[in-house]
């Protein structure tokens, strides 16, 4: 077990004064608040338990996530269950081959009655929008995602509209072999802060779910907190975890070696060392801590990293992953003391 970092005085003189001028959510509220939407969500989510844990360590980083997996693996109920359970304001949008930007953003719409032009929201504006099926789309409207996801804010006819906090961005796809779809360019998939790959159930739980829809059971979930909580709980996460100069060094150290690594064409760039940063100290959070250790850093590394990096096709050829790079990477970067 990794010795925990001892916080300079500085930084917890800071940390008081600061949250002297808000409402105090400390790491130990954020655990337990945590473990009191993980308990509702188990109601109707058969196992996903670690990919559960990942989605809220990316909303209290202010990140979004990429879930793949084939088609009815229930990547669209763990997303709508989540945001229930979170209690935030949700909008679900389908990418078909036909959806425009103007679908997903909004536009300008004439009104008779007072001659004038007035603001059609898109769905995205919310607090959690799931982006169902995002490599359906072309390429053209995937990348109206770029700017709400980088900026959380929109840009429709010159016009800037900011979106409301938090906001998230969940979207799901299929694996890129299969028919109808278009793989997403490499600056949205960088804008993911973590991408999770959804496996079959195990046998046992697929008995589970069975024996639930046989039942009747209905997949519906009780808030057990606010979207104002949320907000609290990420300024915590931002302001009060304490994450050591040795710590970000291990971050620089893992993020630099990926762009020296021979299998790789690309590497990591420093959106991924900031992503690598916030998930880390999410998770500390999670765990009730105010100091991030580097066994927080190794639990999310895989899933912040390898979706970013681009290996050389001959690599590719003979199996070699993403995962594996960064899990080579680990073992070979000095774990600081």
């Amino acid at each position: 077990m990794s010795k925990a970092p001892n916080p300079p005085e500085g930084t917890k003189a800071s940390s008081s004064t600061r949250s002297s001028q808000r409402e105090k959510v400390t790491p130990k509220d954020i655990k337990s608040t945590w473990n009191e939407c993980f308990t509702e969500l188990k109601n109707v989510v058969i196992g996903k338990h670690e990919v559960l844990e990942d989605i809220m360590i990316t909303l209290l980083a202010e990140g979004h996530i990429l879930l793949e997996g084939v088609p009815g693996i229930a990547k669209t109920v763990i997303t709508k269950a989540f945001a229930d359970v979170i209690g935030m304001n949700f909008n679900r949008q389908q990418f078909t081959p036909d959806l425009l930007p103007s679908d997903v953003l909004g536009t300008n719409i004439f009104d008779p009655k007072t001659a004038s032009f007035k603001l059609r929201r898109g769905p995205v504006f919310c607090n959690f929008l799931l982006a169902d099926e995002i490599n359906r789309s072309p390429p053209k409207t995937q990348a109206a995602m770029l700017e709400c996801m980088a900026e959380k804010q929109v840009t429709i006819e010159g016009e800037q509209y900011a979106l409301d906090p938090p906001f998230i961005v969940v979207a799901t796809q299929n694996p890129v072999e299969q028919e109808g779809t278009y793989p997403l360019p490499e600056a949205q998939v960088d804008r993911f802060a973590m991408k999770l790959n959804l496996e079959l159930p195990s046998a046992d739980e697929e008995k589970e779910i069975i024996r639930l829809k046989h039942s009747g059971f209905k997949k519906k979930v009780r808030p057990m907190t606010t979207a104002a909580m949320v907000n609290k709980m990420i300024q915590t996460v931002k302001e009060d975890i304490y994450l050591s100069d040795e710590l970000m060094g291990y971050i620089r150290d893992i993020i630099v070696m990926t762009r020296s690594d021979p299998r790789l064409m690309l590497g990591g760039s420093p959106r991924a060392s900031l992503a690598l940063l916030g998930s880390c100290k999410s998770y500390a959070a999670l765990q009730g801590r105010n100091y991030v250790i580097p066994d927080d850093l190794k639990r999310i590394a895989v899933n912040s990293i390898a979706h970013r990096l681009q290996l050389k096709a001959e690599v590719e050829l003979e199996g070699t992953t993403g995962k594996v790079v960064v899990e080579d990477i680990i073992k070979q970067v000095a774990v600081p003391i």
